[in-house]
């Protein structure tokens, strides 16, 4: 039994700390301009530093490189491919055919990973773009367990495969949809996504015979969010994608809060790692109830289990568990404990904190009950995130660690 690769999203070099602090083997980042997720695409500057970093410490980058490319667009396709082999960035993320040759021609020393964009669906499919250059392929999201298993038994044998275990559902076939770009002139597949899917929508019957009598259909005073779909999540399936064997579990989110990645990545890590020691004793409950601190949009295991399963939709557009919020960051630490935190929301005397250990599922509790302005050191009873950077000072019950993620109980 071989212990899966832990694949994290990074949208920034600080999200990359967080998410091998927490865990991670490899993160995933979007490249300057050629990425499906151009609201959160990567300077040079920052991937080069995350890729720095990552091989200091014996982990991975890979680079996503993902849109469908038009023609005027490959003079940037060339240029972003030499600097990520100069970079030496660990993968390059791709779908486009015409990208991923010209990917073996101008980034020659690095692995090539076919995006889960390509609806790769079985082995014949793993065949092609193996022997066109692929090392790892991204599995489309739509497949159930008796079909990845069938292309984990039937594949190249050193073809690497990558499947997601968490994070949001595109509606459309493996994330390739023309909603957006039909409905707001925002191509998803160029990384200009509007999430159209995640819209209210009024929906109603126009009887033919008299134009204009419109008649409703289900929906509230917020319409109807027939296109939005729940979170995937896999932990309960833990034990059956590790003794498949499949190389990397790939969590989704390079749009979200250090404090999901923080949440989310820790818990994975602890799944995967208790089930290793332990296989007979895995109970997947303990990881859910951490899970279920981040916000999402209700869990579902789409199709893993049963290619019939309807339960993956989230009409009411609402996101779930909302107890918890990105309280800080650990910033400074002091020998008396006293330490300083980056916030993110309002904290306030009475408050109820956990901190987030990595690598221990359990986090640590305590109360707020004294405060201290870091720029005047004078005790407060509130703070306010008014400014970017603005931080406070707590006394933790633990001796903590830079980069520790705090989360508050509202």
């Amino acid at each position: 039994m071989i212990k899966p690769e832990l694949l994290a999203p990074a949208g920034s070099f600080e999200k990359a700390k967080t998410a091998f602090k927490y865990g991670a083997d490899a993160v995933y980042m979007g490249t300057a301009k050629l990425s499906l997720r151009s609201r959160v695409n990567t300077e040079n500057d920052d991937l080069a530093k995350t890729i720095e970093y990552a091989h200091s410490i014996n982990k991975k980058v890979y680079a996503a490189l993902n849109i469908y490319a038009r023609d005027n667009m490959y003079d940037e396709v060339k240029k972003q491919a030499e600097l990520l082999n100069e970079l030496r960035v660990d993968g390059i993320i791709a779908s486009d055919g015409g990208v991923i040759e010209t990917l073996k021609e101008y980034a020659p020393d690095v692995d090539i990973h076919v995006s889960t964009q390509t609806n790769v669906v079985g082995y014949n499919s793993c065949k092609f773009w193996y022997k066109n250059g692929a090392r790892r392929i991204v599995l489309a999201r739509e497949l159930n367990k008796q079909e990845i298993d069938e292309i984990m038994k039937n594949k190249p044998e050193d073809l690497e495969i990558e499947m997601f275990i968490h994070g949001a559902i595109c509606y459309a076939y493996s994330g390739r949809c023309h909603l957006s770009d039909f409905l707001a002139s925002r191509c998803g597949n160029l990384g200009d996504c509007a999430q159209s899917c995640r819209w209210a929508y009024n929906i109603y019957l126009e009887e033919k015979n008299k134009p204009g009598n419109l008649m409703p259909v289900e929906q509230d005073d917020n319409g109807t969010y027939i296109l939005s779909s729940k979170d995937l999540c896999l932990l309960k399936e833990i034990p059956e994608i590790v003794e498949m064997g499949i190389d990397s579990l790939k969590i989704e989110g390079r749009l979200k809060t250090e404090y999901y990645l923080a949440t989310v990545i820790n818990t994975y890590r602890n799944a995967i790692d208790d089930y290793m020691n332990n296989p007979n004793e895995y109970d997947y409950t303990k990881y859910l109830k951490e899970i279920e601190k981040t916000k999402t949009r209700g869990l579902t295991t789409f199709y893993f289990n049963d290619k019939n399963n309807k339960d993956f939709q989230e009409y009411e557009g609402k996101q779930y568990n909302p107890d918890y919020e990105f309280g800080g960051k650990v910033l400074e630490i002091s020998e008396d404990r006293k330490t300083v935190i980056e916030i993110r929301n309002r904290l306030q005397l009475g408050d109820i904190i956990e901190i987030i250990i990595p690598n221990k599922l359990e986090p640590v509790s305590f109360k707020i009950e004294e405060m201290w302005d870091a720029e005047t050191a004078k005790e407060i009873d509130h703070v306010n995130p008014g400014r970017e950077g603005q931080k406070v000072i707590l006394r933790l019950p633990i001796d903590a660690e830079e980069g520790w993620i705090l989360r508050r109980k509202k």
